[in-house]
């Protein structure tokens, strides 16, 4: 029975590492994307949507993992946190290199990104008192703002499809959020937490899509085309 145990604690141990650096690779995914943007000493046409929205999210994961909401998820606090860190550095230097009417749209995004977790944070600890409650409130926010954030690369495929053409959605990010999804969708089945297997499964689902489009249009792809603007999709996190 000890023998067991072990297995079984050393099995999760793994997940937990696995699911770590995969979603560590995810969020590091966008470097190339701002080499670009210092060497240019411009934004260009990218956007910094998904940057801010990231933000969000792991602020939100990161207090649903703290042991006064959902004891036991210290995992979800590290990585959550070091997303945290990387999106902030990437917003840095995407604010450095833009416009001042650009500058002004992400001090406003930011702070109702701020009130808005501000506010969950109030009411989660006012109004709720168990951590079934407070679990439970916090998971289903964060499921809804990964929903959200997991619908964003479908104006990519949109044009992938129409363009017949993958060079504007980077097969690495796809590759790497189909592997995060699977990982996370592991450790949420053994952890038997749905608030983490929703989002992921359909975060899995759409990286798959994402894959399968990649294979079908990679042989029609002008990759000697250097249209202007770059689409750009969400790096979900992750959880």
């Amino acid at each position: 029975m000890a023998a067991r145990l072990i297995i079984l604690s050393n099995f999760f141990h793994f997940w937990d590492i696995a699911g770590n650096i995969i979603s560590l690779i995810l969020f590091l995914s966008p470097v190339p994307t701002f080499a670009r943007i210092i060497k240019a000493k411009s934004v260009q046409a990218f956007r910094p949507d998904p940057y801010v929205a990231t933000i969000l999210n792991c602020a939100l994961w990161m207090f649903y993992g703290l042991p006064i909401i959902h004891p036991d998820s210290l995992l979800l606090i590290t990585i959550n946190g070091a997303g945290l860190i990387i999106e902030t550095i990437f917003i840095t230097i995407f604010f450095t290199y833009s416009t001042w009417g650009g500058r002004k749209k992400i001090i406003i995004v930011l702070l109702i990104e701020a009130i808005f977790v501000a506010a969950v944070v109030v009411i989660t600890l006012m109004f709720f008192h168990t951590h079934a409650s407070r679990s439970m409130i916090v998971g289903l926010i964060c499921i809804v703002f990964n929903i959200l954030m997991y619908a964003s690369p479908l104006t990519v495929m949109k044009m992938v499809i129409k363009t017949k053409s993958v060079k504007y959605m980077p097969f690495t990010l796809s590759l790497a959020s189909f592997a995060n999804g699977i990982v996370w969708c592991v450790y949420a089945l053994l952890q038997f937490d749905p608030y983490i297997l929703v989002p992921n499964a359909l975060g899995t689902l759409s990286a798959v899509i994402q894959l399968v489009l990649y294979a079908t249009y990679y042989s029609t792809t002008n990759w000697d085309d250097d249209e202007q603007g770059e689409v750009q999709m969400s790096s979900s996190s992750k959880a």
